[in-house]
């Protein structure tokens, strides 16, 4: 029997009721298909600041690295406003990605069908069905660029810079480039090429790779002009490739379109199959240790695990086939109304009931 390890940082406000959930259905499906999960806890964020002093010990880093992949809750809170930058929960995420060498965030915005009515877009504007894979940059550009604060004649300013290397660039558009020739072969980039200098060299990479992959039609966009058109007709898009802020903003906007940021997964990707896998919203402390936060972004946030990390992709597909039947039968507060036909639970019952559903 296959084992795994699986580094698991919790993390702040409703990260560790998600996770717990998370790990409910990992279990119920390493049951199913023969393997086994073994766990091995490590803190980051708030916590690790409470603890430890510092958003990432080295002692996490360790753990995750010695991991087959590693599964992460949510960070931060206002509880840690009053730390230095360096020293914020945030930092420890940032940190986390850098260590493990994680430059290509997968962000999948799907529509499951009984929510397809809790998309703020009318039916008309999502058509059939909606799924759109935003590959986002995760190591490079201006959230890791040279930045600072100085004062001139009494005048206080700050910046942060924007810089990509052809290296960074083509890694993460051969991830895309890949992602699209595995789904339906179109990928937009989205860049600023009509401003920024960092944005023309992303579009120059992208153009002379497209030379690699004749089979994958391949188009540009102006990050503005993209917000805009995910709202107008977001069916025209399959895989989307970008820039670290530029993806951080457009797949958070591709989330709302699904109905709910608490149902979207994510996976951070590097060399030799290591990740690290989350779901894409905060940590939502005015809601902890309520039993009302969603768990389902963090179980699909599993089967992206499972697919992408442990090459388990049957266990994997059978979590996102109990996601969407848990889901004519029960919803959490945010993806309820009264006339869903579904009943009205907390977090635990949910993920008892995706657990339940998980069959070989």
């Amino acid at each position: 029997m296959k084992n795994y390890t699986i580094a698991v940082l919790k993390g702040d406000g409703i990260g560790p009721e998600i996770v717990d959930q998370a790990i409910k259905a990992l279990d119920k499906a390493a049951d199913c298909f023969g393997f086994s999960v073994t766990y091995r806890e490590a803190l980051l964020g708030g916590a690790a600041i409470d603890a430890a002093g510092v958003p990432l010990p080295e002692e996490t880093v360790a753990v995750c690295k010695a991991a087959d992949s590693v599964l992460l809750g949510a960070v931060g809170g206002p509880k840690w406003d009053g730390q230095p930058g360096h020293n914020r929960p945030e930092k420890g995420l940032l940190g986390i990605r850098k260590a493990l060498g994680l430059y290509a965030n997968l962000r999948p915005a799907v529509i499951f069908p009984p929510l397809r009515d809790a998309s703020p877009l009318k039916p008309e504007v999502i058509g059939e069905s909606l799924d759109i894979m935003v590959v986002r940059e995760l190591t490079g550009g201006i959230y890791f660029g040279d930045r600072g604060t100085e004062e001139q004649d009494g005048v206080k300013s700050a910046y942060d810079t924007e810089r990509y290397s052809v290296p960074e660039v083509e890694r993460i558009a051969r991830v895309a480039f890949d992602m699209a020739r595995k789904r339906n072969r179109r990928l937009c980039s989205v860049d600023k090429a009509n401003v920024l200098d960092s944005s023309r060299l992303w579009r120059s990479v992208i153009d002379e790779m497209a030379k690699e992959y004749p089979d994958v039609a391949v188009s540009h966009l102006y990050v503005d002009n993209t917000a805009m058109q995910l709202v107008r007709d977001p069916g025209q898009f399959d895989v989307i490739v970008t820039s670290n802020m530029f993806g951080d903003i457009l797949s958070d906007e591709a989330s709302m379109i699904s109905g709910s940021i608490g149902m979207l997964a994510s996976a951070s990707l590097g060399q030799g199959g290591l990740g690290l896998y989350e779901p894409i919203h905060g940590s939502a402390p005015d809601i902890a240790g309520q039993d009302a936060a969603n768990p389902l972004a963090t179980i699909l946030s599993v089967a992206m695990l499972l697919k992408y990390s442990l090459d388990e992709p049957a266990a994997a597909q059978a979590i996102e086939n109990a996601v969407a039947e848990a889901l004519t039968q029960a919803r959490t507060k945010d993806i309820y109304t009264e006339d869903c036909g579904a009943k009205l639970v907390g977090c635990q019952e949910m993920g008892s009931i995706v657990a339940s559903l998980i069959k070989a």
